[in-house]
């Protein structure tokens, strides 16, 4: 019953932050990125509040000593919405790559319009990739990171799916280096729950991988192996059946 009250008053008060925070990076368009960027931090900042004072949902970060100076492209695990703000709270100033259709949300997706979002048709084919390439080393040159969910899509704890290249095939391209992320936010904020759980999320940052002389698959793979280990790791008890399986 807490968690659910919580939850509502979470929403309300998201919902109130959220609507004039869209506007005012919106109408900021006509200013600097870095004024545009500053809006968002606030936003942010009070979201990070809310999600520890009204949820109760706390976190920490293993392996800061692994992000670079220089910009990079994150690939992340990619469990919940929480992840989806956190980070650019953990990392420097930062873009995703993201739906095209999500520009068209009220509010939030003009602020993402008015931040250079990577926008893509993922219908597209391999004029999806080009976009993320293109998009995505221009964002990278400007001094942002990127940030690629190479599953595509919300995986539930515990559960995997085969990780998706266009990450990588950025890094190549552009000679940046990649950052492995994983976290187990999706144990106390499900996707697509209204009821959001308290405690404690882990995030953990891996070494960077230098994608020099590597090919997409290569740094993908290495990727994948360390924030699926690493998974296992800081949530043992959600692959506790698929451990069991295996020895079976």
């Amino acid at each position: 019953m807490i968690a659910l009250i919580r939850s509502i008053l979470y929403l309300l008060l998201a919902i109130l932050i959220t609507a004039p925070f869209g506007l005012f990076v919106t109408l900021a368009i006509v200013l600097p990125m870095r004024v545009r960027f500053w809006i968002i931090s606030v936003w942010r900042a009070a979201f990070m509040a809310l999600c520890e004072y009204v949820l109760g949902l706390r976190y920490q970060v293993i392996g800061r000593e692994n992000i670079p100076a220089t910009p990079s492209v994150i690939l992340s695990k990619h469990q919940s919405a929480w992840e989806t703000v956190s980070l650019q709270a953990i990392f420097p100033p930062l873009v995703f790559v993201l739906k095209k259709s999500l520009l068209m949300i009220p509010f939030l997706g003009w602020a993402f319009a008015a931040v250079k979002m990577i926008s893509i048709d993922r219908s597209a084919g391999k004029d999806a990739l080009r976009q993320v390439i293109d998009q995505g080393c221009d964002r990278l040159k400007a001094g942002y990171w990127v940030v690629i969910f190479p599953e595509g899509t919300r995986i539930a704890p515990g559960q995997t799916r085969r990780f998706k290249t266009g990450g990588a095939h950025l890094a190549v391209a552009a000679g940046a280096l990649v950052v492995p992320v994983a976290h187990n936010a999706g144990e106390f904020w499900a996707r697509n729950a209204f009821v959001k759980e308290a405690g404690l999320i882990t995030v953990s940052i891996g070494p960077a991988i230098d994608p020099a002389g590597k090919t997409a698959a290569e740094v993908t793979e290495l990727a994948e192996q360390w924030i699926e280990n690493e998974m296992r790791r800081i949530s043992p008890h959600c692959y506790a059946d698929a451990a069991r399986a295996a020895a079976g």
